[in-house]
């Protein structure tokens, strides 16, 4: 039935009033389907907007009809970047249908594109408890829910320990005298809990997520609390006497750490507590009723390091090879990993990662004894002001046993009070993780025993900063950290072939070279550092390339390709510059990626890049001219795209790609997002005999029994939060797919051997399994609770890449099960594994 047949519902003793809003919402009907039809989505959304407004009583009648308007119409607005509009036109379609999850999934999708990340979840999130069968909803939530409520919050509260020093920090404190209370960063608000339970009389909870915000105020309401405890949805900075809190606090208590300390702005917000929100601090030696004093838990922190070699971290943060498949780096070209190049940023960047130290893939080596970095006391607003202003100090830290310098570690001692304190060590059983400074622009890595460490600390821009690393040996009384020249670059040379490497990078250095620096994520660093990925790669491109090659032409190409490899990448050949055309190859890789590169070296080859920074396009022809490529071999693909979105398509309106490279597989050790349906576009644009690569992905998994997965993905009960009632609220936010695991160190017992779970084939579409049932055999008797999954990246038949290998820039992810499962020796147990758009669902059939 049409729209424009649709009458609204009169109640008796309408008139000729009625009849009149009666006529004008026929007309507007009309009206919207005549724009439909023409395609004019914006007037027709106006058009139904008059309708619902005139004729609520319709809603449900134009509800589909609506909807596809609205949505035509935001495809539009947001191609013409016309954002405020956009949201108006959501924010006007959710007044009238605030329970429609499809509505709110797509309000939650153009916010997620635009990056309000935090804003899109909310969305998903509220689409997915209006319809928990919503799959698209679903999926956008759990890819999100990270940012919502992070995963550290589960951990947290799952570690008795921490909560319970805590509740008796915070216990003591209260009961000495301390009675008005602000807890800053308040979460879901069991510190608070911790001072109401212990007797206080007023206590205040600021945070700052909207989201957290919601869940603290339905967790304080939960435990009856509501009426002691008032919860502010803004920064502490912004809190002021009497505006939000009535009088000056005797207790700031708060956990606004992260694994370098101060990276959450505990210093900032205490030195403002301190100024306006806390009582005078009691003097040393004084005494009298606490009541009258200012306080803070925590009262203290000391910082400790220790420099490790860590070839985990290593391969993560410095490329440290010269050498990719046949292709030279540039000595003028100088990667940096984000927590380096934080060093001279405009802005303020995390000058550190963080890693769980004791689960590190392959482990790590002390190389000195730990050292202490730095005392703070929180009590002390005087040298809390100093902090950020003192000059860096300088610490020399003997090194114990010989190695290769790759990071110095960080962790600190929490001192809640004189009596309780928390400790953040690699060797402590706890939810932290440890900060990591990883060591950059050293001429030789080596230390040894005689050797001592140097660095400068400071913090500054309210973070922990570990800089001017450097190794001082007593042997050769000389600095080997930066001021290093070439020359002493040579002494560290291990090798005669190392050795003809520098005294060439030498000689064919210019005086006026391009000095390039690149920023790279750790992930793309330790692509970079995957040899056999490239030379798989290499390997498989060649085979296709030869395929499409005249016989006589290939020939000349082997000869080329084994040049290349002994003279580093020579350009082309006069055969390959003779042929009339080039065979064209693109990679849609995300992030950075030399494989264009790589291609260019396989005969006549048109390669194109699909790299978006700047800075990445010159880093790349810089290489390309370091291995002598003709300036115009290498293209830049979003040159020649109009649309960004629209990245797919022909090299040249009368030509077909050759080879397509698609990245299947996100780092997160994820499927990528709508990777099925840019392989069907591809196909479509391939030449004959043409590949994508990967031509198929086999996805594998085995049945483990992880307390660790459990405890990180949901709150266990009360006894974790000593009674309180948390579990119910947060655990709204798990999510039922762990991503960015290191399965190889993960602690768990492996119940089953690997099983190929489902075949992704970009293709042959008809090869693939979206849905099956797998059955395992089990091996071992236990409770499952977890699937962890990689897979096997077949370039084709024989050559593949596995995501779960040592070298792998991938890491794996996995199904965490709501219920553990008991299974015996000698079982089998059936999974559903069903595969939609990009996510993985694998359910354990009874």
């Amino acid at each position: 039935m049409s729209n424009s047949r649709l009458r609204p519902r009169r109640g008796a003793g309408s008139g000729a009033r009625a009849a009149g809003r009666d006529e004008l919402v026929s007309r507007s009907l009309q009206s919207a389907e005549h724009c439909m039809r023409a395609q004019d989505f914006g007037t027709a959304y106006a058009h139904y907007l008059l309708v619902l407004s005139l004729a609520p009583e319709l809603k449900d009648d134009v509800k589909e009809t609506f909807q596809y308007t609205l949505f035509r119409w935001a495809e539009e607005l947001d191609a013409l970047n016309r954002t405020q509009d956009l949201l108006g036109c959501y924010e006007q379609a959710l007044e009238l249908f605030p329970d429609d999850e499809v509505i709110c999934n797509s309000m939650g999708e153009h916010l997620f594109r635009m990056g309000f990340r935090d804003e899109a979840a909310g969305y998903f999130h509220k689409a997915v408890k209006l319809n928990p069968d919503f799959s698209d909803a679903k999926e956008n939530f759990y890819r999100v829910a990270n940012w919502l409520v992070e995963r550290w919050h589960f951990i947290m509260l799952n570690d008795i320990k921490r909560n319970t020093i805590y509740n008796a920090a915070i216990q003591k404190a209260v009961r000495s005298g301390s009675k008005s209370v602000l807890d800053i960063g308040a979460g879901t608000g069991i510190l608070s809990m911790f001072a109401k339970r212990a007797g206080a009389h007023s206590v205040y909870a600021c945070e700052l997520s909207q989201t957290m915000y919601e869940l603290a105020c339905d967790v304080v309401a939960a435990n009856k609390m509501e009426a002691g405890i008032k919860l502010l949805h803004m920064k502490s900075l912004d809190i002021e006497v009497p505006k939000h809190i009535p009088e000056r606090l005797s207790l700031v208590v708060t956990e606004t750490v992260d694994a370098g300390l101060f990276g959450e702005g505990i210093v900032e917000s205490l030195i403002h507590a301190w100024e306006h929100l806390l009582l005078q601090p009691k003097t040393k030696g004084e005494n009298g009723n606490c009541e009258k004093y200012g306080k803070v838990i925590p009262a203290s922190a000391v910082i400790y390091g220790m420099a490790v070699e860590c070839a985990e971290i290593r391969r993560h943060h410095r490329v440290g090879i010269k050498d990719i498949a046949g292709i030279c780096l540039p000595t003028n070209v100088k990667f940096q990993s984000p927590t380096y190049s934080s060093v001279d940023a405009e802005e303020t960047v995390e000058p550190y990662t963080t890693e769980k130290m004791s689960r590190i893939p392959g482990g790590y080596l002390a190389l000195t004894e730990c050292f202490e970095i730095m005392t703070v006391d929180f009590n002390n607003i005087q040298e809390l002001k100093n902090l950020a202003t003192r000059k860096p100090d300088k610490i020399g830290v003997p090194v114990i046993k010989e190695g290769i310098l790759d990071a110095i570690v960080v962790w600190f001692v929490l001192q809640l009070d004189d009596e309780h304190s928390l400790c953040t060590s690699p060797s402590e059983e706890s939810c932290w993780e440890q900060a990591v400074y990883p060591v950059h622009d050293l001429a030789d890595y080596w230390i040894k025993p005689g050797d001592h460490v140097m660095m400068e600390v400071s913090c500054q821009d309210c973070y922990l900063r570990i800089q001017s690393i450097s190794v001082f040996s007593l042997e050769h009384e000389m600095d080997v950290g930066k001021s290093s020249t070439k020359n002493k670059d040579l002494l560290s040379l291990g090798n005669e072939a190392e050795l003809c490497s520098a005294l060439a990078n030498l000689q064919t250095s210019k005086p006026d070279a391009v000095e390039q620096t690149c920023v790279l994520e750790s992930t793309e660093i330790a692509l970079l550092n995957n040899i056999p990925y490239h030379e798989a790669f290499k390997m498989a491109m060649r085979k296709v390339l030869s395929s499409l090659t005249p016989e006589e032409l290939c020939q000349a190409v082997d000869a080329h390709c084994q040049d290349s490899e002994m003279s580093c990448g020579s350009g082309q050949s006069d055969s390959e510059q003779r042929a009339s055309e080039p065979f064209y190859v693109l990679d849609v890789s995300e992030g950075f990626s030399v494989l264009p590169i790589i291609a260019g070296t396989l005969g006549q080859v048109k390669p194109y890049s699909s790299v978006e920074k700047d800075q990445h396009r010159m880093t790349l022809d810089l290489i390309s001219e370091a291995n002598h490529f003709p300036k115009e071999t290498l293209e830049f693909w979003l040159r020649h795209v109009e649309d960004e979105s629209a990245v797919l398509q022909r090299p040249k309106s009368d030509k077909l790609w050759s080879i397509i490279i698609l990245d299947v597989i996100e780092p997160s050790g994820l499927i990528q997002q709508e990777i099925m349906e840019k392989a069907a576009i591809s196909r479509c644009l391939l030449q004959s005999g043409g590949k994508i690569f990967p031509q198929y992905v086999l996805m594998f998994g085995l049945l483990v029994e992880s307390q660790t997965l459990v405890e990180e993905n949901a709150v266990q009960g009360t006894a974790r939060t000593l009674g309180l009632n948390i579990a119910p609220f947060i655990n709204q936010f798990q999510v039922p797919i762990r991503a960015f695991l290191d399965l190889s160190s993960l602690p768990c017992i492996p119940l089953s051997k690997p099983v190929e779970l489902l075949r992704l084939d970009l293709m042959t579409p008809y090869l693939n399994t979206s849905n099956r049932e797998v059955k395992v055999h089990i091996c071992k008797s236990g409770q499952v609770t977890a699937i962890p999954f990689w897979y096997h990246m077949h370039l084709d038949d024989e050559i593949r890449l596995d995501t779960s290998s040592e070298v792998s820039h991938w890491k794996q992810a996995a199904v965490v099960l709501d219920n553990p499962i008991q299974v015996e020796m000698g079982e089998e147990l059936v999974l559903d594994v069903q595969h939609h758009k990009s996510n993985v669902s694998i359910t354990v059939k009874h």
